[in-house]
Order: C-alpha cells, then sequence, then structure tokens
C-alpha cells in the first residue's frame, strides 16, 4: 500500500467558542486523514506555543512543514515528527508554532491508518507499546464548570462526576440522567440562569460577587445529593479539576481573600472527609512540586493528577516522578506538538505506574481523535466535558462505539 504524502493543506475553522483554530489535512495515494485542533483557555506555562495567529500557522504548514514533508510515508510516524522538531528548532515550539506541529503530527496518523485500511486506534498501537489500565477509559464529566470556563466567580474550575463502570454506555446513561437532574435541581433551588452550560458544557453555578472559602463545597454538595437522589452513590465518584495555578498570585490564592497553600490543603482535607471524591487535578501551582507530593503522602488512595504542572511533557513529568509528586496525569496532545512525544509521555507515566487521563480542551472541535487515543492503550480515563455539546459528545459517541468492537 502506497502512504507517501502527496499533499498537505491547512484551513481556518472555528472551534467550540467561536475562535479560529486549524484544520490540517493529510493526502497519501491511499488515504487521507484530517485533524482539526483544539485550543485550551487554562493553560499550563510550560505547554507549546500555540500561534492565535491562524492564518500564519497555515502559511506555516503550507510553506514551509509541507516541502520537508511530501515524499515521506505516512507510517514514519517517528520520522515525520522529528524533521518537524528539528525544523522548529525552540523549546516551546515558537517557530513553526504547536497548534501547526500537532495538526500536521495526528493528520499523518490518520492519513496512515486511513490508507492501510485500519481503525485509528487499531493503527496508534502499532506506533507504541503502552502498559494498560482499563478495559475502557473511565468517563470524566465535567458537569459544572467555574474557573475560566465559566462567568461564575467559582475559583474551582470544574467538577466531575466518574461512573464506576466498564460500560460506556452505561457511564453515558448514568452521565446523561445525572446532568438533566442537576440542572432541575439548580433551577428549583438556585436560579435558571446558573443552570447554562459553561466551555466545556456544564452548569455555571455563580457565587455572588464575594467567594468565600465554603462556596468551593457548593458543587460537591449539589453533585451528591443529585448523585444520591438517582440512586447512583455506590456506582458514580466526584472529581475535581482545581486549576490552582489560575488563582494563584505572588504566594497565595485568592479564595476568600488570599489563603495560604496550607490553608487551601486544609479545605481538601475537608472535601476528602466529607464527599466521596475519587481525584484532585492540579491541587496547587503548577511549580509546587512539594505540595502535590503532600497530598498525594497523605492521601495515597486518591488519584493526584498532574496538567499545568506536568503538560504532557517528559522533562516535567521526570521532575514530577522524582518529587513523587503525582500517580495521574492528564494527555493533552497539543500541549506538549507532536504524536510521539504524546507517546512518549504517556508510555513513561505507565512505566512509572501513573494513570494516563486523556483529555479535551475547553475551546474544542469536533474531532474525535482523543477517543481513539484513549481507547487505543487502556487508558485510565477519558475527560471530554459534559455528555452536553456536540464538540464533547462526538468524543463519547466514538469511544462508545469503537469499545463495542472488542
Amino acid at each position: 500500500m502506497n502512504t507517501k504524502i502527496t499533499k498537505i493543506a491547512g484551513e481556518k475553522i472555528l472551534d467550540s467558542r467561536g475562535n479560529a483554530t486549524v484544520r490540517v489535512t493529510i493526502d497519501t495515494n491511499s488515504g487521507a486523514g484530517s485533524f482539526a485542533v483544539p485550543s485550551g483557555a487554562s493553560t499550563g506555562a510550560f505547554e507549546a506555543n500555540e500561534n492565535k495567529d491562524i492564518n500564519q500557522v497555515i502559511q506555516n504548514i503550507q510553506n514551509l512543514i509541507a516541502p520537508q514533508l511530501i515524499g515521506i510515508e505516512a507510517t514514519e510516524q517517528d520520522e515525520i515528527d522529528k524533521i518537524m522538531l528539528e525544523l522548529d528548532g525552540t523549546v516551546n515550539k515558537s517557530k513553526l508554532s504547536g497548534n501547526a506541529i500537532i495538526g500536521v503530527s495526528v493528520a499523518v496518523a490518520k492519513a496512515a491508518a486511513r490508507s492501510l485500511g485500519q481503525d485509528l486506534f487499531e493503527y496508534l498501537r502499532s506506533l507504541a507499546q503502552i502498559k494498560p489500565s482499563r478495559p475502557v477509559p473511565y468517563l470524566f464529566m465535567n458537569l459544572i464548570n467555574g474557573g475560566k470556563h465559566s462567568h461564575s466567580k467559582l475559583p474551582f474550575q470544574e467538577y466531575h462526576i466518574v461512573p464506576q463502570t466498564d460500560s460506556i454506555e452505561e457511564s453515558l446513561d448514568m452521565g446523561t440522567k445525572i446532568f438533566k437532574s442537576l440542572r432541575e435541581k439548580i433551577d428549583k433551588e438556585m436560579s435558571p440562569s446558573f443552570s447554562n452550560v459553561g466551555d466545556e458544557g456544564g452548569a455555571t453555578v455563580d457565587i455572588g460577587t464575594t467567594v468565600e472559602t465554603d462556596d468551593v463545597f457548593i458543587p460537591l454538595k449539589l453533585l451528591s445529593e443529585t448523585i444520591a437522589q438517582l440512586g447512583y452513590t455506590d456506582k458514580v465518584r466526584l472529581a475535581m479539576d482545581v486549576a490552582a495555578s489560575s488563582f494563584f498570585d505572588k504566594g497565595t490564592y485568592m479564595i476568600g481573600g488570599n489563603i495560604t497553600p496550607d490553608q487551601l490543603y486544609g479545605i481538601y482535607k475537608q472535601m476528602f472527609a466529607e464527599f466521596n471524591i475519587m481525584s484532585i487535578e492540579d491541587p496547587f501551582d503548577e511549580e509546587d512540586f512539594t505540595n502535590f507530593a503532600g497530598i498525594h503522602a497523605e492521601y495515597p488512595d486518591k488519584f493526584i493528577v498532574g496538567d499545568d504542572l506536568t503538560v504532557t511533557n517528559v522533562e516535567r513529568l521526570a521532575m514530577a516522578i522524582n518529587n513523587k509528586s503525582i500517580n495521574a496525569i492528564i494527555i493533552k496532545p497539543n500541549q506538549v506538538g507532536t504524536l510521539t512525544e504524546t507517546l512518549n509521555t504517556m508510555k513513561m507515566a505507565r512505566e512509572n505506574d501513573i494513570e494516563c487521563i486523556v483529555s479535551h480542551r475547553s475551546g474544542e472541535t469536533e474531532d474525535d481523535f482523543i477517543a481513539d487515543l484513549a481507547y487505543a492503550f487502556g487508558c485510565f480515563g477519558l475527560k471530554s466535558g459534559a455528555p452536553n455539546r456536540g464538540e464533547r459528545v462526538v468524543k463519547y459517541n466514538r469511544l462508545a462505539h469503537i469499545s463495542k468492537l472488542r
């Protein structure tokens, strides 16, 4: 089968926030593949550079990247990614831009799979050997959006439910029922406007103009009560993405005035005592490996998840491993810039018994690649927002479909 790349093209499209992004299409003699690149609002300081000038991104793809890759076999993923990294030559991919590079990198894999007549998840398995965790990922469904994902004053960014089942169909059934009941509960007890959706499709519970430390408990109470009312108490756990760097300033966290890391730690201890919390993502600032390690040591039964801390980067992950800071990591391909680097990070994580949770971005597209990525390697979890908006649901629907093929 001839998989030589014959054409590379970029086009401007809109993401779920109505912002411009790029879709890259790779043609071979035997098939084609496209990838629509997402964009994050809550981004780590160490992520690959994202150029917001999409016209420039497209020029970089067509004028700088394409001439170097035309004629190469699309199945040569490592070589293609290496060429782009050498062509860029910067630490954060600021010359070509991370969104140009990841667009090409993932589109290449899709084109190769199509050319070989394989399902994408099947083809991805040929690119790396990664120790699996589960037959299908847990679904981390963000039902209440705060932080940079909403217009509310709620500082913590994401409140998830995580159905405890190996059936994607059952997970989605529970998730949709909980979300509908949650919005009805918010409408009745709080305000109809609070059940409006945020960037990731979840409700946007507001807490007024002044933020008190107790306010961050409100979503957990709402979710727990809804879960109990539906009889799911033993079937569904809670999870959070605090995104603490987003409200960290000069050594303190901006909640109820300014609180210290120890005071924030105290909030988590109370949450763990009162609620059935499975995991907590980015509980401290992205440079604070020490406090991550402290909470991990004290709560070995919880998943302490790195995202802004680790940004899908092997060097940052190595620092987290050396500091014993985490036992789970968020995987976002556009954080690091190439599929090869993404797989290397996943491989290192699993070799050190760190769980991988593949994640969408807040500014998403209707691309379902991350579902195949999570399923291909038996990842611990998939984060794709609430089961509510097209750009979120498409990932869940894809995962449900391919999970039936096993």
